[in-house]
């Protein structure tokens, strides 16, 4: 980041909508000697020269505000690091902007808290997202599998029809055949606790998946339901969230998280293990549990247009497959 003076001066492009924004908007003050402030509503300038830009640039409004200066770009956390150099030291928010946000390393770990504040807020006023990307008429995972997504076929592109900010439901059901290793009844509390995969050894299990957005995140919703013949029906609820590329997690009960890359190769989806996290408000905190859990990685593979087979393995690092369900699925 250098000190270069733009003859347009400073954009702070925000959403007028988010109380924080807003107070950031009112409260920034950029040194007389950098350049002139201009503030824009990203909800009332839809059309403006610089929100093509924005759009072009693929920067997530949602995802946080952007300032722009000449030809440069600063977006969510780096545009908070630009308040934090050169804005004034004056007024609770530009002083509180300086604490935070001087520090690369500072900024990382409290800037998803502070988005998360935001998109809470935004919750609670009921206010819809900008989806300044238009990510809404697409599906979520388009933009993961990137140049690949055409390249799928027709069941895959049903199987992940789901568009994020939406109420969009997708239905599967088959059956599975369930296998767990010796090792896995020491680990079963753990499995039982964090609410994840079944526990248990069985042929034949009727399942049925119900994949689900919702209207306020971009997540990807996971409700399998199992139907075990000599026990109750167990439920597995996830989310995926796309953290970035080909990146994603899968979050759990208590914000335990599997990352893993998803990408197409050899004619099959496949999801492989990237290691644990805990998420807090947005912040990924890494944790080394591959030694403890094993590392689990899947794939699906197409049948028909209508159906596809899937696979999960989890391999611990001394005791090898550990735990594996599979079966055929059919879109309803």
């Amino acid at each position: 980041m250098t000190n270069k003076i733009s003859p347009q001066g400073i954009w702070f492009i925000y959403d007028g909508e988010c109380p924080l924004c807003a107070q950031a908007a009112l409260a920034l003050r950029i040194k007389e000697d950098y350049g002139t402030l201009h503030l824009l509503d990203a909800r009332e300038n839809v059309d403006h020269p610089l929100m093509q830009k924005i759009n072009a640039a693929a920067y997530d409004l949602d995802k946080g505000m952007v300032i722009v200066d000449g030809d440069r770009f600063y977006h969510g956390k780096d545009a908070l690091r630009f308040m934090a150099k050169y804005s004034e030291a004056k007024g609770f928010f530009n002083v509180l902007t300086k604490l935070f946000y001087w520090s690369e390393t500072i900024a990382t770990i409290t800037y998803p808290w502070l988005r998360g504040i935001r998109n809470a807020l935004l919750r609670r006023k009921k206010i819809p997202k900008i989806d300044n990307l238009q990510l809404q008429q697409e599906p979520i995972f388009k933009a993961i599998f990137g140049g690949d997504w055409e390249a799928l076929p027709p069941i895959m592109h049903k199987h992940y029809a789901n568009r994020p900010y939406s109420d969009d439901t997708t239905v599967v059901e088959g059956t599975m055949d369930v296998a767990c290793s010796g090792v896995i009844k020491y680990l079963s509390p753990l499995f039982w606790l964090m609410g994840g995969i079944p526990p248990a050894t069985a042929t034949n299990v009727p399942v049925t998946v119900d994949f689900t957005s919702d209207k306020n995140t971009a997540a990807f919703h996971f409700h399998r339901v199992f139907h075990f013949k000599h026990r109750k029906a167990y439920s597995f609820q996830s989310s995926m969230f796309s953290i970035g590329g080909d990146e994603l997690i899968e979050r759990m009960r208590f914000g335990l998280c599997w990352r893993l890359r998803c990408c197409w190769e050899d004619e099959k989806v496949k999801l492989k293990h990237q290691g644990y996290a805990l998420q807090v408000f947005g912040c990924l905190i890494p944790l080394p549990l591959t030694l403890l859990l094993g590392a689990g990685n899947a794939e699906e593979v197409a049948l028909s247009d209508n159906s596809f087979s899937m696979r999960v393995d989890i391999t611990h690092p001394w005791w090898g497959n550990i735990y594996t369900y599979k079966g055929q699925f059919s879109v309803k």
